[in-house]
């Protein structure tokens, strides 16, 4: 018999790849939203000027999904199509890993369970700001969410 945190994972694993039939542009007002906001020191204090003029792919192939990321004038912007200076892969269960500091992105990169492709200045420099961002930011829903989710997918 599945325990609560098995039947939540199966239960991800199902409704997650269903993302990639929610129209872009609505991809893109939420994730954009969100990001701005959950992100709004980092962003304030220029953490990500490295993304200036320079655009970040994230894909997440088991979901079928890729979001290319710049900065612009209005903080980061998200876009169906970009050239993308770097590329930066992994299945959602390692994305969450990092987002909840359940693994180190170190450790996620070097097993090659999160990958790093094109500039790899600018790859290992958003893996840094990646790494350095203090979970203080996000709202308190957001990072207990997180971390329990993380933690789940741990044990």
């Amino acid at each position: 018999m599945l325990n609560r945190k098995q039947w939540l994972l199966k239960g991800a694993d199902r409704l997650l790849p269903l993302m990639r039939k929610v129209p872009f542009v609505v991809q893109r007002l939420a994730l954009q939203q969100a990001l701005n906001r959950c992100l709004a020191e980092p962003l304030r204090d220029g953490g990500f000027e490295l993304l200036r003029g320079r655009w970040m792919c994230l894909r997440i192939p088991d979901l079928g999904l890729r979001w290319y990321l710049t900065l612009g004038r209005e903080g980061l912007r998200i876009a169906e199509r970009a050239e993308a200076q770097v590329t930066i892969s992994g299945n959602w269960r390692e994305f969450l890993l990092l987002a909840s500091r359940q693994e180190d992105p170190d450790t996620l990169f070097f097993r090659r369970r999160l990958v790093i492709e094109g500039d790899t200045e600018l790859g290992l420099g958003l893996k840094n700001l990646i790494d350095s961002l203090d979970p203080e930011v996000l709202p308190p829903w957001l990072w207990r969410n997180l971390e329990r989710a993380g933690k789940g997918l741990a044990a």
